[in-house]
């Protein structure tokens, strides 16, 4: 085994969905207010001067960048480049609960933040004239993780880069670029967590322990999900559910909801039944009682098990009510306590997709994006494309089952209108997601699929490739006897 994870605690993440919170125009009121004490409170207490100034300044300040505005400097449009996508909302709050600015709180933060550096300047200077390399570079973790506290993204990066060069340990060099890619994580800072990603994915390589192996497979997984890579990020957090202890990043409850949903949009449907349906992970949250018990006591295997035959019933999931999860994680590094959640939306998204109950399907799709993908910041920003994402999906696995489907059926099963139905299709029809023809002339509108042949489509292309191989035989042959001529 390896040694223990370093430098896990700052930043704060929570504080980021805070942030975002605050700015949300889909969050409650009440949620806000909750939002604004929690950062008022970390702002106190870790003496984050540069973080407060970064939101609440008068004339820099995020808030004042993105919400109202004044009335000389009105609210302006986030850019894709800037680092404020991803922390804060796309859709600005118009009632959002102000963080007020403290000119006097602010100074008091700067001369705390002063006095601490002194002490810590103060121990560094005394390490390297008395001490040796470990305890100057344990002095520099120090410095590190100061600005990591108050929130100060470039001065941070730089302290742990400096940390990094002296340090020759891999494990703590691991855990210094773990902690980079939190900075940019916090300040959605997509380039930067990338480039760190991939330099932690290098280091891990070269001879990291199994726990940073996991723990930055969480992190990819993340990163991936930010980058609307569902795809890539669904393997990597289904496969960190059974040995999740990177609570410094999310919560376990969040670690569920984005495994479901990337594997929800992105796996087949055999994958999807085996490693999310039926994984024992996500039954002991999203299962029935009986499920859950099973699962938790680790009586309950992935695999075929799953009711196949259930029809358009009502799903049991739909019982899955209110968890708290607090007490699966047994880390002390959580940096606080696991709000109760009501998975039974996402529960019902997964077991009505699969059985195909699409009405229930339609339904808890919009349950799950009001409460699930519009209040989250890493899942927000692609909410549209993933509820679009999830219509395709269910609109392809009920035609691949059907050559003629009337539209009017179609649009019963969905529990939407013929027009509805009509105007989604073609969308997907003419970008050829789907393939498929509508054909209305005859007053009834009917769907005919245009699935291709794949034995005929084999054969073409043996055909296809037997005739250039002749052709090519031929071209040698002619070559070759060109040859031999020419030495007659």
């Amino acid at each position: 085994m390896g040694s223990d994870p370093q430098y896990a605690k700052w930043p704060l993440l929570p504080l980021s969905q805070h942030v975002f919170t605050l700015s949300n125009g889909y969050a409650t009121s009440k949620a806000q207010e909750a939002a604004a004490k929690a950062l008022q409170n970390a702002i106190t207490e870790d003496k984050m001067a540069p973080f407060y100034r970064y939101l609440a300044h008068p004339t820099t300040g995020v808030f004042n960048s993105v919400g109202e505005g004044n009335s000389s400097a009105p609210g302006r449009p986030l850019s894709r480049r800037t680092s404020l996508v991803g922390m804060v909302a796309s859709k600005p709050s118009a009632t959002m609960v102000n963080l007020p600015w403290d000119e006097a709180l602010y100074n008091r933060l700067v001369q705390d933040n002063e006095k601490e550096l002194a002490e810590i300047q103060k121990e560094e200077e005394e390490a390297v004239e008395q001490a040796g390399d470990t305890e100057v570079t344990a002095a520099k973790g120090k410095r590190a993780e100061f600005w990591a506290r108050v929130g100060d993204k470039d001065k941070a990066i730089a302290a742990y880069e400096s940390v990094f060069e002296g340090t020759g340990i891999l494990g703590a060099k691991i855990d210094l670029v773990l902690a980079i890619i939190r900075m940019g994580l916090f300040y959605g800072d997509k380039p930067l967590v990338k480039r760190h990603v991939e330099r932690a994915k290098t280091l891990v390589e070269s001879g990291g322990d199994w726990d940073r192996r996991n723990r930055l497979k969480a992190y990819e997984g993340l990163h991936l999900l930010t980058v609307r890579s569902y795809n890539l990020a669904a393997p990597l957090l289904l496969d960190s559910l059974s040995t999740f202890t990177s609570y410094e990043l999310c919560t376990y409850s969040n670690l569920v909801i984005y495994s479901v949903l990337a594997g929800s949009v992105s796996l087949k449907r055999v994958d999807f039944k085996s490693k999310v349906v039926d994984a024992p992970e996500i039954k002991a949250i999203l299962g029935d009682g009986e499920d859950r018990l099973l699962a938790l006591s680790g009586a309950l295997s992935a695999g075929p098990g799953a009711d196949d035959t259930a029809g358009k019933d009502a799903p049991k999931a739909a019982t899955a009510g209110v968890v708290n999860l607090t007490t699966l994680g047994s880390s002390t590094d959580q940096p606080e306590a696991e709000m109760a959640i009501d998975f039974s939306p996402l529960a019902l998204l997964v077991s009505s997709l699969y059985t195909g109950n699409y009405k229930t399907f339609f339904q808890s799709l919009a349950s799950v994006e009001e409460q699930f993908l519009t209040q989250d910041r890493y899942l927000s920003e692609h909410k549209n494309w993933f509820v679009r994402e999830m219509r395709l999906r269910a609109y392809q696995q009920l035609l691949q089952s059907y050559r003629v489907v009337g539209l009017d059926t179609m649009a019963v099963d969905f529990g939407v209108t013929v027009d509805f139905l009509d105007r989604d299709l073609a969308k997907f029809i003419a970008g050829g997601r789907i393939p498929c023809t509508i054909d209305r002339v005859s007053g009834k509108g009917v769907i005919e699929t245009n699935r291709p042949d794949d034995k005929n489509k084999q054969y073409q292309d043996v055909v296809r490739q037997g005739d250039q191989l002749i052709t090519k035989l031929q071209k040698y042959g002619q070559a070759v006897r060109l040859r031999g001529s020419e030495r007659a």
